[in-house]
């Protein structure tokens, strides 16, 4: 019997959102990456709103034609905190939708942090 990889990113999102829970002080920092786009959101949780969303599709930051790859992750990082932190977000929860902890999901990190987020 074969498992598909779509059905073992799946499990891993279920097991990562287990243990992953954002609050209103605390949210949910969510990014997702996909063949041509990347994704962020802060999400609480508790109600079910998102606060915070920004995407290479926004209207600021689709001039630079940002792409899905490292460089593209380190500019969306380095401006999701910029708009996080002018809504009044200082900490966030860390969830990368299943995808590994390397290449460009750590970079979106690294540049969420040196923007101001903590987590």
């Amino acid at each position: 019997m074969s498992t598909s990889k779509a059905i073992l990113l799946q499990k891993r999102r279920w097991r990562i959102r287990k243990k992953v829970t954002g609050t209103a002080i605390r949210p949910r920092l969510a990014v997702r990456f996909t063949a041509k786009h990347v994704y962020a959101q802060a999400i609480d949780d508790d109600t079910g709103t998102t606060l915070v969303f920004l995407g290479s599709l926004d209207a600021g930051l689709r001039k630079q034609k940002l792409k899905a790859n490292v460089a593209g992750a380190k500019l969306l990082g380095s401006a999701f905190a910029l708009k996080a932190k002018a809504v009044g977000i200082a900490a966030v929860v860390f969830d990368r939708s299943g995808a590994p902890y390397q290449g460009k999901v750590k970079v979106f990190a690294d540049a969420a942090r040196e923007g101001g987020l903590q987590f």
